[in-house]
């Protein structure tokens, strides 16, 4: 596509959404399109036609019925904080901002539910509900600022997904609309607790926008816990903390978190927040109890006995409400600690048996001397979700190809070990190569077709989360950045 194309291209679309939107909602502007060229993970950009900024749900389908007519790709973009590229722009293509979708419409604490918008920020459910003693349990890391639209998209978890769950176990109900800007509604908004027909809900959530906008969540509120304690237990072997987290659940024991970070990622985070953490660890895991005073004293006895049987070195228990916030505080802030250290870093998202977190990280060790590069570990243990981090400088090509080769290592391993290529992060941009390995033609095929059956024209973020049966054909290459010519998937446009 020629810049002439693009040009011509962009005016038109400017020129059906001028009537529609108010002028501070709509971006065309180049240098202010720069702000919208990628998510969380940065490494691939691409600035779309513009970007279109609704209000209002009248709005809304006013755009997706023009870019309908203009047979126009339609990029959905939440917060940004995504990490494997979903939200990357189309370069033919408008990005759909949803940050004026930001209203909680109803807290209903009988029902135990709330209504909220696509923009509504994670944390500010649990902050609209915590005057009737609820949250929202699924806490991303960045929860802080990410929007209940993205972790639908993405079906984020958290640090307390192992007994709580992930988005999937706390959405009743979503409220959307096709590409070409038809209402739909999938499980129930008003909060039954089942409906009529194929679970389509199970499938929206982690489509990363490819099926549909989504405008409204209904989502599951859970009560406070009386009490929450954190057990920090230290380890002189990786090894051990792996078969600890093994022997936890094997045990009948489900914390309320089980997180894991090795002694690269330990140091790193101690240096940034001061949670207190032994330094001298080869790995430390984190343990949290939750429920009555009594359920959780019993609960971290257990817990004790067991670790203290697979090998801790050191146990300590949060004594009240600040200290256990502490313990988290490092786990919370183990990508930003990263950024302190590195100039860039690549953080993969997989996940494998919790059986296998030993040799996981074992492995990971050795790839560090083959890839001549660092990485940080840190995992949702519990349910076997792992976060390397992979450091690298950007302004180094040879880096750039290392680190990108590491992660696609570390992805092939965990589906030989029996796992997945991610376990939140999605697919977008980033795993597309990875889908090749742990799909077929056939698997891929079906998910192309059920792609079709929502979106025949392939207009909503197109090129992402399923690969071509080309790319896998080619060897599943990664997507070739800044400014090159875009990818297979993206050429149908």
């Amino acid at each position: 596509m020629s810049g002439q194309e693009r040009a011509a291209a962009q005016q038109r679309l400017v020129a059906a959404l001028r009537p529609l939107l108010a002028p501070e909602s709509l971006i065309w502007n180049e240098a202010r399109l720069g702000a919208f060229e990628c998510d969380g993970f940065t490494a691939y950009r691409q600035r779309p036609l513009a970007v279109a900024l609704p209000a209002n749900e009248d709005e809304l389908v006013a755009v997706l019925r023009a870019c309908a007519t203009l047979q126009v790709p339609v990029v959905p973009r939440g917060a940004g904080t995504g990490l494997s590229g979903g939200a990357m722009p189309h370069a033919m293509g408008l990005s759909l901002g949803l940050s004026k979708f930001n209203r909680v419409l109803a807290v209903d604490a009988l029902a135990r539910t709330a209504r909220v918008q696509c923009g509504v920020r994670n944390l500010a459910i649990s902050e609209a509900a915590a005057p009737h003693g609820l949250y929202y349990a699924p806490d991303p890391s960045s929860q802080i600022a990410c929007t209940i639209g993205g972790n639908v998209a993405e079906n984020a978890g958290g640090v307390h997904c192992l007994k709580y769950g992930l988005t999937l176990h706390n959405v009743l109900g979503v409220r959307g609309y096709t590409a070409e800007g038809e209402l739909i509604e999938l499980g129930s908004m008003s909060g039954a607790l089942d409906v009529a027909g194929p679970d389509l809900l199970a499938l929206a959530i982690g489509s990363e926008g490819l099926l549909c906008v989504v405008t409204e969540v209904l989502v599951r509120l859970t009560p406070k816990p009386a009490l929450a304690r954190c057990l920090l237990a230290s380890f002189d072997e990786v090894t051990k903390a792996g078969e600890a987290v093994a022997a936890l659940i094997a045990a009948g024991i489900t914390p309320a978190g089980l997180e894991m970070m090795d002694k690269p990622m330990t140091a790193a985070v101690e240096d940034f927040v001061h949670a207190g953490y032994d330094l001298s660890a080869a790995a430390i895991l984190l343990c949290e109890s939750d429920g009555t005073p009594e359920s959780v004293e019993a609960e971290l006895a257990q817990m004790r006995t067991v670790l203290t049987q697979c090998g801790a070195t050191r146990i300590e228990v949060s004594c009240d409400e600040p200290e256990r916030l502490r313990f988290w505080s490092g786990r919370k802030n183990a990508f930003p600690a990263s950024g302190r250290i590195s100039p860039d870093y690549l953080c993969m998202d997989a996940s494998i048996p919790r059986r296998q977190l030993g040799p996981m990280l074992q492995a990971i060790e050795a790839m560090q001397t083959e890839w001549a590069l660092r990485c940080y570990n840190v995992f949702h243990a519990g349910d076997g979700n792992l976060h390397p981090l992979i450091l690298f400088d950007a302004k180094d090509p040879a880096q750039i190809e290392r680190a990108e080769g590491f992660g696609a290592a570390i992805l092939e391993l965990a589906v030989r070990m029996g796992g997945t290529i991610t376990g939140e992060h999605g697919v977008g941009v980033e795993k597309l190569g990875a889908m090749c390995t742990q799909f077929s033609a056939e698997e891929l095929g079906a998910f192309h077709a059920v792609k079709a059956a929502w979106d025949p024209a392939c207009r909503l973020n197109p090129g992402k989360a399923i690969p071509l049966l080309q790319r896998c054909a080619e060897g599943g290459k990664l997507w070739v950045r800044d400014g090159a010519l875009p990818h297979p998937e993206l050429e149908r446009f």
